[in-house]
């Protein structure tokens, strides 16, 4: 048992009458020279000659294994108390108790390997968080280089704002085992919102309508094919057991802009339909879409488009990550 604060390990005997709060620290254990005198069963004054015979025979060197540190009394005052590490300890057992010292050698073992080992996961996980950082700020600046100097066009363009926008992710990722994303839930202060069917197609033959006039679209685009659309929006307010299936806005943003363009609803112009709606769902939900540009927008339908059907969950979580910054 411990106590983080205090580095207070708790040792007890088998037989549970001896009980010692052991300190760690330095990557060791110490016991004070009472402590190891009720640890192995003697008198303070034996343990003492026996460190004292440890020392002049250069068996342990004194400033190597002991150390002062800070300790309340029973009167309430803090003193600094001479402390001995686990050789100095391991030394006395073997003279005075040679069992008692195998069996705490073998408990102290346990304890020093649990703590490195966390240590090492501590330590190891600050320095891939500090080289995740690093890469962010690598990608900042050559990112920053290639459009300042109009080196990309408008697609590398908006692949590079992707990379830069998913970049600042990595230190959060990083906690998770690999071909693991954590999934962020984008704050939302509106209520949860579903798609009106009616108002959906309204919108996308206002679309139509507008890209016609711009020469950009044929009779074709936007021609609903067998109720797909439909179905898409039906399935993404979908309840089970009255809990919805599709918890937040920004969940069901990203799954109206992926399922639309992978499950070709419409003859044409499912893409650019997609996006429409998914930049409109946001807005609706006062999600912010400020960052999310033409150029990553359209980076993002392609990849989607590209994407491996295996691949959805991933894609979605991709999506959220963007949305959530």
């Amino acid at each position: 048992m411990t106590t983080e604060e205090n580095e207070l390990y708790i040792y007890q005997s088998e037989d549970g009458e001896i009980v010692v709060d052991v300190r760690l620290k330095q990557e060791t254990l110490w016991l004070s020279l009472n402590q190891i005198a009720q640890l192995f069963g003697r008198d303070k004054s034996v343990i003492s000659k026996h460190l004292k015979r440890i020392f002049e025979q250069e068996e342990l060197e004194r400033n190597s294994v002991v150390a002062f540190f800070a300790t309340t009394a029973s009167d309430g005052k803090s003193y600094q108390v001479e402390y001995f590490n686990l050789d100095a300890i391991l030394s006395v057992g073997y003279r005075v108790n040679s069992k008692q010292g195998i069996r705490f050698r073998k408990w102290a073992s346990n304890v020093l390997n649990e703590y490195l080992t966390k240590g090492y996961s501590i330590n190891n996980k600050k320095l891939t968080q500090s080289k995740a950082q690093e890469i962010i700020a690598a990608i900042d600046i050559m990112s920053s280089a290639l459009l300042n100097q109009e080196l990309v066009n408008d697609m590398g363009r908006g692949i590079i704002e992707m990379i830069q926008e998913y970049a600042k992710t990595w230190a959060i990722l990083l906690e998770y085992d690999e071909d693991r994303l954590n999934e962020l839930e984008v704050e939302n202060s509106t209520p949860l919102s579903d798609w009106d069917y009616l108002e959906a197609s309204s919108l996308v033959k206002s679309f139509k309508d507008e890209l016609i006039k711009k020469g950009e679209a044929s009779k074709l685009f936007g021609i609903e094919r067998d109720g797909m659309f439909k179905s898409i929006l039906s399935n993404i307010s979908q309840t089970f057991d009255s809990i919805p299936l599709y918890k937040t806005n920004s969940e069901r943003a990203a799954y109206t802009l992926y399922y639309i363009i992978k499950d070709h609803p419409f003859v044409d112009g499912n893409k650019r339909i997609a996006c429409l709606l998914f930049i409109y769902f946001l807005k609706k939900t006062q999600i912010k879409t400020s960052d999310i540009n033409p150029n990553t927008l359209t980076t993002i339908a392609l990849l989607v488009a590209e994407s491996n059907p295996s691949n959805k969950d991933i894609m979605i979580k991709l999506i959220n990550r963007l949305l959530g910054k």
